[in-house]
């Protein structure tokens, strides 16, 4: 079940928190886009000549600054060189600022079936300072719209540990996500990444995020909430409504090969990973100019793949088939690690069943990194 992805790296406008590959000049959209078309016939082979696209994803960047005509483009590319399937989840994230009724009209009567909306907060000051180019206003009115217009099929990007006297403004943000009745919410920790506007500004000390403890006490505060609402946790930062997972990035989680188009974009076939160069420019050259994708590509070691594994099945409501990182990837933790596993079950931070699935508490997900750091380390021993 393989997916496609395309990354559309401009925005209007840059955030501070955000350390993803972007542009906020529009100068070279159309030629990436036509680049895309043609990285589309370049890499038709990658996943294989039988493989069928169960989900498509277009990330970002900001993907709703693409127009009607350059969505149809880029469908027109993807049917000519790939089969689709007839339920295939085709994701597109949004902001709301680009969501008018007119837009959401367009994305109707195109393929796209899924919107993922980057509301962010619904609080003004929080927006201003990590430097959003809606308003709080526009955050509910954007999924309203993208109801109105037919889609039921919503995702809300929600951040939690922004800076803040106490609890409550977290609190009316979910009680307003709540309120939308979307059947999926990504709540996401505010990182401080060095590359970033935060992150200078950490440096200069003119920005300091919250204690650890603040943001612990808003993810668990999250949970009860979610629990409360009848959502799902199925992967520490995504929840949703009884069997409405993002299938896209599900895929990723279980180690589905997926095709990753545009600048910086990842693709992965099982054995390697593929990574494109950064820079628009440079991509729009090599692809259309060249007829070649500027990329490196990294053949996985069977220690490379158990990491990998380990990193993204821990954070699930799935967990870690121990047995099948045995038997398929060889790394036995069941040895390796019988004294750790032992301890992080007796402090309640995971939980072994009798097939050998690991999964994390609520309390083992706040220190979700160490753990799987901590099992990193083992499988190199």
């Amino acid at each position: 079940m393989p997916g496609l992805y395309l990354h559309i790296p401009f925005c209007k406008q840059a955030c501070h928190y955000c350390d993803f590959h972007f542009s906020t000049s529009m100068a070279l959209k159309s030629r990436l886009v036509e680049a895309l078309t043609q990285e589309l016939a370049l890499r038709a082979d990658y996943l294989g000549p039988q493989a069928t696209l169960e989900t498509i994803y277009f990330g970002g960047g900001t993907p709703s600054l693409l127009t009607a005509a350059e969505l149809d483009q880029l469908f027109e590319a993807i049917h000519r060189h790939f089969r689709v399937s007839a339920d295939a989840e085709i994701t597109l994230e949004a902001n709301p600022d680009d969501l008018t009724a007119d837009k959401l009209r367009e994305l109707a009567a195109s393929p796209i079936n899924r919107l993922s909306i980057g509301l962010q907060s619904f609080h003004e000051p929080h927006l201003r300072l990590m430097n959003r180019a809606h308003s709080a206003q526009e955050s509910g009115v954007a999924v309203r719209l993208a109801q109105d217009a037919g889609f039921e099929n919503i995702s809300v990007d929600l951040i939690y540990g922004v800076p803040a006297e106490d609890h409550s403004i977290w609190e009316r943000d979910m009680a307003a996500a709540f309120a939308l009745g979307v059947p999926h919410l990504s709540c996401y920790a505010l990182t401080v990444e060095p590359d970033t506007v935060f992150g200078r500004r950490q440096q200069k000390g003119t920005f300091r995020p919250p204690p650890d403890d603040f943001v612990a006490q808003q993810f668990e505060m999250l949970l009860l909430e979610m629990a409360r609402h009848g959502y799902q946790q199925y992967e520490i930062s995504n929840f949703c409504l009884p069997g409405r997972e993002s299938r896209h990035n599900s895929a990723y989680w279980r180690g589905v090969p997926y095709l990753g188009l545009g600048p910086s974009a990842h693709s992965f076939n099982g054995s390697s990973r593929q990574y494109t160069v950064a820079n628009n420019p440079q991509y729009v050259a090599a692809v259309l100019e060249r007829g070649e994708v500027p990329a490196t590509v990294e053949v996985l070691s069977p220690l490379d793949r158990a990491n990998e594994y380990l990193m993204t099945s821990l954070r699930t409501a799935y967990g870690t088939n121990l047995d099948h990182l045995r038997d398929t990837l060889g790394v036995d933790l069941l040895t390796q690690q019988a004294a750790y596993l032992r301890e992080i079950q007796a402090s309640g931070l995971a939980t072994l069943d009798s097939a050998n699935v690991l999964r994390l508490t609520d309390k083992g997900k706040l220190l979700a990194d160490h753990i799987t750091l901590t099992l990193f380390q083992s499988t190199a021993q």
